[in-house]
């Protein structure tokens, strides 16, 4: 049953229903053109939330993120990080452009910035704001925790949470949450335990849940990785993350 409402939460967002809920905000880094998205409670004082998208962009998974916590009384935003023309076609261009970000993380620190802007801009309360994220995304909510972009939480959803290790660790502020698949090949126990490293030096108010079962993309109903009951358990810890630090 919750597989089937998923499912149709998805295939909604491709058809009017998200048409209405969903506004595009155009907004640029540089000559660069990007093409948010915002939920309908847009310019009221609310709590707000930025969605980082998976690998491939925009999705049908952070859209229906996006409205299921506008029903939770957050100012959801969606943000694009690659920019008009520029979004993946296939998993090879992708993978090319989300490693480029993650590379390159003070270019993705900016994208993420410029869409907290937005954000604020368009209602949501400044000392308010946090940030989850997608696989990609994952990295992007760790790297705004990272570079002391002004968000008070950020959840990593199955995200990469590796780290070039020649980068130093500083003090991290942002509280975290790190949901993590327990059969996720991207992630090593390397990683694993140099984030926990990473987060300890850097006093962090940090937790990881890791949810047995699972394989990478396991909250995606639309991927062959999808565990239903995990995939709930996870949605549920990030509302209650997010109900903790913004309300």
């Amino acid at each position: 049953m919750i597989r089937t409402l998923l499912l149709t939460a998805c295939l909604i967002s491709t058809g009017t229903v998200f048409g209405q809920k969903l506004k595009t905000v155009a907004y640029q880094d540089g000559s660069q053109k990007l093409n948010g998205l915002i939920t309908s409670n847009a310019g009221k004082k609310l709590p707000g939330v930025l969605i980082l998208p998976a690998w491939k962009g925009i999705d049908d998974e952070a859209k229906t993120a996006a409205a299921e916590l506008e029903k939770q009384g957050y100012i959801a935003f969606i943000a694009d990080i690659y920019g008009e023309g520029n979004i993946p076609a296939d998993n090879a261009s992708a993978g090319k452009a989300s490693g480029y970000y993650k590379q390159n993380y003070d270019a993705y620190q900016k994208r993420i910035s410029l869409a907290l802007e937005q954000l604020k801009k368009n209602g949501a309360i400044a000392d308010k704001i946090a940030v989850i994220g997608y696989c990609f995304g994952g990295t992007g909510a760790l790297e705004s925790a990272r570079g002391s972009l002004p968000v008070v939480g950020a959840v990593s959803i199955h995200g990469s949470i590796g780290k070039d290790q020649t980068r130093k660790n500083g003090p991290i502020a942002t509280k975290i949450l790190v949901e993590n698949p327990a059969d996720d090949k991207g992630v090593t126990p390397e990683d694993y335990n140099n984030l926990i490293k990473e987060m300890n030096e850097g006093n962090a108010d940090w937790q990881i849940i890791t949810y047995a079962h699972s394989k990478h993309t396991f909250t995606d109903p639309k991927s062959p990785d999808y565990n239903e009951v995990m995939a709930k358990r996870a949605w549920n810890h990030t509302l209650m993350f997010l109900k903790e630090v913004l309300k």
